[in-house]
């Protein structure tokens, strides 16, 4: 298992360019927060949707991260979307993370994406994630 800390650092160092920030994880779950500005909008002033599937594929590789330690090469294999409601542009998106399966080769996990301050989910999302072997991780 790897810390908060420890995924933190990763993320920072494999992934500069992701505003993702990491504030929870364990217990096959984690939380993260991805801070919107005027980039990760789109017309109309909505955060964008690639914006919000960026921040379920962080989540879930942080829940992942959380039960298995730093394994840079598990990968995404599947993720599925469903928009629920128009993300406000002026909050930032806060994802919440749970695995449903953690198998040997394949992780299922489930990620409800929220407007930060608002208790109606704007989206729902379900990923699997590939592992590599034992004999290559980390």
């Amino acid at each position: 298992m790897a810390s908060r800390e420890e995924i933190s650092a990763f993320i920072a160092k494999e992934f500069p360019q992701t505003k993702v920030r990491v504030l929870e994880v364990g217990n096959r779950s984690s939380r993260v927060l991805h801070e919107v500005g005027r980039n990760e909008l789109r017309p109309g002033g909505t955060v964008s949707g690639p914006v919000m599937m960026a921040t379920a594929d962080v989540a879930l590789y942080v829940a992942i991260l959380g039960e298995i330690g730093l394994v840079p090469l598990a990968v995404t294999t599947s993720l599925s979307f469903n928009f629920m409601r128009r993300p406000p542009g002026d909050r930032n998106v806060i994802g919440d993370c749970r695995l449903m399966k953690l198998g040997k080769t394949l992780v299922v996990g489930e990620v409800w994406l929220y407007s930060e301050g608002i208790e109606e989910p704007v989206a729902h999302a379900v990923g699997t994630y590939a592992l590599p072997p034992e004999a290559k991780r980390v």
